[in-house]
C-alpha cells in the first residue's frame, strides 16, 4: 500500500486533485518540450508519475470527497511501470493526454467507466474481455506492439477481443503499429456507439474485427491500412454487422479488405477510395463473399489492382463508374435490386443505351469461366426497369458465352442458331433468312423456267 510520504511531487499534486476531479498538467507550454514521441523518453522525475499510483486511486485508495466526483485527469506525464488493471473493477472515469507510457497497458477482463488515452505513446494496450460504461478514446495516440507483462510478448497493438463499449470506440488520429502482425485485434467487440477511424487514421498491420456487432458503424473516412507480409489482409470484418461501413474520401488500403458474410443494414461505401491489394499483387483487393448490404456505393478513385469477389452477395442498390471494376471480377450469385452508374459527379439508372448493355456484358465477362446466374440476374434486372430488349441481348450473350464451353459439334450448331435466329431471342432472323430464301428462288426461277414433271 502506497503511502503519502513516499509520493514525488507529481504525484502528491495528482493524489490530492483526484477526489475533486481536477486536472493535472504537467506540460510546460514550450512545444519542443511537450513532444511526446519525440522528446517524452527524456522527461525527467519532475514529470514522472509511477503506473502503481494511478492504480491505487483508480481502486480507491484516496476517495471522492463528499460533493465532488472523483475523477483521475493527467497531462504531460512519463508514466513509467506496467499500468496493470486487468479484472479490476474501476469506478472512476481516467483521461490521459499527451502522456508518455514505459510499458503497456492492460485492462483485460476490468469493468470500468470511461476512458480515454489520447495524444499518448504506448506499447501496446490489452483490454480484451473489458466492459467500458462509456466511452474509449484513444485519439491521437501512438500505439505499438510490445510487451504487454514481463511474462509474454505481444503480438498485437491493440486488443479488444471480445470486448463491450456501451459507447463509441474513437481512434481518430491515431497510428497503431505492428508490422507482420494484428494492429487491432477486436474479434467479437461490441461498440454500441461505433467505432471510428479518420482524421488520418493509420494502421501498419492487420485490423481485425471478424464478428463485430457495430450498431454505430465503422467510420474509415481517409484512413491508411497497410499490411505487409504474404498474407496481405489489411482489413477484416468476417460476419461482422454494422449499420454502415465508410470506406470513402480517400480511404486507401494496401492490403486485402475481407468483408465475407458481413451484414451491414445501411450502406457500405467506398466513394473515391483506392484499393490497392496485396503488396505482392497476388491477392484480392476486396473479397466481399456472401456479404450483404442495402446501398453498396463502389465509385473508387481508380480500378482496384487486385480482383474483386462478389460472390453470394446481395445488395438493394449498387453504384459503380468506369473506375470501379479490375481486368477479374468473381459476380457467381452475386444479387442486385437496381444498379446505378456515376457519370460525370451525377449517378443515373444504368438502363436504356445499348452501349450500356454492352458494358454490363463486359463486366459479366470478366468473371473467370463460365456461370449463367450472373446473366440471368443482369437479364432480370433490366425486365424489371422494363428494357425487355435489352435483356435478351444479355442472355443473347450468355448463349454465346456458354457456346465456347462446348465440344466442336454443338459449337458449330450453336453457330447456325446464332445466325439464323439468334438463339430464339432474334426471331426476325427467321423472317429475313425466309424473305431472302424466297427473292432467290424467284430470281433463279424466272432465270430458267422449270421443266414440267410426267
Amino acid at each position: 500500500m502506497l503511502s503519502y510520504d513516499e509520493l514525488t511531487s507529481p504525484e502528491r499534486e495528482l493524489w490530492d486533485a483526484f477526489p475533486e476531479g481536477r486536472r493535472v498538467d504537467l506540460r510546460t507550454s514550450v512545444l519542443e518540450d511537450d513532444r511526446v514521441a519525440e522528446g517524452g523518453q527524456q522527461w525527467g522525475p519532475g514529470r514522472t508519475v509511477r503506473a502503481a499510483v494511478i492504480v491505487a486511486l483508480l481502486q480507491g485508495a484516496n476517495p471522492a470527497q463528499s460533493g465532488a466526483v472523483a475523477c483521475l485527469r493527467l497531462a504531460g506525464a512519463r508514466i513509467s511501470g506496467h499500468l496493470y488493471l486487468a479484472g479490476a473493477q474501476v469506478a472512476h472515469a481516467f483521461w490521459l493526454e499527451d502522456c508518455w507510457f514505459e510499458e503497456g497497458v492492460d485492462l483485460s477482463g476490468a469493468s470500468t467507466q470511461s476512458i480515454a488515452i489520447v495524444g499518448s505513446r504506448v506499447p501496446g494496450v490489452e483490454a480484451g474481455l473489458i466492459r467500458v460504461e462509456g466511452r474509449l478514446d484513444l485519439r491521437r495516440s501512438r500505439l505499438e506492439s510490445g510487451s504487454a507483462s514481463p511474462f509474454h510478448r505481444r503480438v498485437t497493438a491493440l486488443s479488444l477481443i471480445n470486448a463491450h463499449v456501451s459507447g463509441a470506440v474513437n481512434l481518430s488520429g491515431a497510428e497503431i503499429t505492428a508490422p507482420g502482425e494484428w494492429a487491432v485485434s477486436a474479434g467479437g467487440l461490441v461498440a454500441e456507439g461505433g467505432v471510428y477511424c479518420v482524421d488520418g487514421f493509420v494502421a501498419h498491420g492487420e485490423v481485425r474485427l471478424m464478428g463485430a456487432q457495430l450498431p454505430g458503424g465503422l467510420h474509415m473516412r481517409g484512413a491508411l491500412l497497410e499490411r505487409p507480409g504474404r498474407r496481405g489482409v489489411a482489413l477484416a470484418l468476417d460476419n461482422a454487422v454494422a449499420s454502415t461501413l465508410d470506406f470513402s474520401d480517400g480511404f486507401i488500403a494496401n492490403g486485402t479488405v475481407r468483408l465475407r458474410g458481413a451484414r451491414i443494414s445501411d450502406n457500405l461505401t467506398f466513394e473515391g477510395a483506392v484499393l490497392n491489394g496485396p503488396p505482392d499483387g497476388r491477392g484480392p483487393s476486396l473479397v466481399a463473399l456472401l456479404m450483404q448490404a442495402v446501398d453498396f456505393d463502389f465509385t473508387l478513385a481508380r480500378p482496384p489492382s487486385g480482383t474483386v469477389d462478389l460472390r453470394g452477395a446481395q445488395v438493394s442498390y449498387l453504384h459503380d463508374s468506369e473506375r470501379s471494376w479490375p481486368d477479374v471480377v468473381e459476380l457467381d450469385g452475386f444479387v442486385y435490386g437496381s444498379i446505378k452508374v456515376d457519370e460525370a459527379g451525377e449517378r443515373r439508372e444504368a438502363v436504356g443505351r445499348r452501349h450500356s448493355v454492352a458494358h454490363r456484358v463486359a463486366w459479366i465477362r470478366c468473371s473467370p469461366g463460365y456461370s449463367p446466374q450472373p446473366y440471368e440476374q443482369l437479364a432480370g434486372w433490366y425486365r424489371k426497369a422494363g428494357h425487355d430488349d435489352d435483356a435478351r441481348r444479355v442472355l443473347l450473350a450468355r448463349q454465346r458465352h456458354r457456346r465456347q464451353t462446348l465440344p466442336l459439334a454443338a459449337r458449330a450448331w450453336g453457330h447456325l442458331l446464332d445466325v439464323t435466329v439468334g438463339y430464339g431471342y432474334r426471331p426476325w432472323l427467321a423472317g429475313v433468312w425466309l424473305l431472302a430464301l424466297t427473292l432467290l428462288g424467284t430470281l433463279s426461277f424466272s432465270t430458267h423456267a422449270p421443266n414440267p414433271v410426267q
